[in-house]
């Protein structure tokens, strides 16, 4: 595998997102995932994992869910695995990455026990956190399109409101310390 044969569009998944959430609410609203189904039934998104994690009188407990079967977990092991291999160690470390990320996802989770334990860090008591991997399935086709016509990404981020408040705020001491 040389690295122009690592393009996106040879890869079957869509793009990642790993988004970290806690409450210190006792219970679910039930309005996140009845969105996220809605978002999934839809299409646009698939959960890869979620764990979810509780504490009540200093216990924890996890929950853990994927909308991938058993084998599209060991397919994406296998290639995460064989992508960091091919980072860490070319194309000799594809064959020993991909097995590594096969073994990884055997159980069906990329999410495992030492990810509850951060996840508790950040847990109220009677709260709860949840770290989820969503794969954005409505970008496949504009990925492919942009690659069939030659494009590639130079940037990829996400822009949220806080973001544009903070840019805001250093436009603001800019123009203070210019005296504007």
């Amino acid at each position: 595998m040389s690295s122009d044969d690592a393009t996106d569009d040879t890869i079957p998944f869509g793009p990642m997102q790993m988004l970290v959430i806690a409450s210190d609410q006792e219970r679910f609203t039930g309005q996140i995932l009845p969105e996220f189904r809605r978002l999934a039934d839809a299409g646009l998104v698939r959960l890869v994992d979620l764990l979810v994690v509780t504490k009540r009188n200093g216990e924890l407990e996890a929950l853990q869910t994927s909308d991938l079967s058993k084998d599209e977990a060991v397919e994406f092991g296998v290639l995460i695995g064989a992508l960091i291999g091919f980072g860490a160690d070319g194309e000799e470390g594809v064959e020993a990455g991909a097995l590594a990320g096969a073994a990884e996802l055997e159980d069906g989770h990329l999410f495992d026990e030492k990810d509850a334990w951060y996840l508790a860090d950040v847990v109220p008591e009677k709260g709860w956190a949840a770290i989820a991997l969503i794969e954005h399935r409505w970008a496949i086709p504009l990925r492919d399109a942009i690659v069939a016509s030659g494009g590639h990404a130079l940037a990829d981020e996400w822009v949220h409101p806080a973001d544009l408040v903070a840019v805001g705020a250093g436009l603001a001491e800019r123009g203070a310390a210019a005296g504007v």
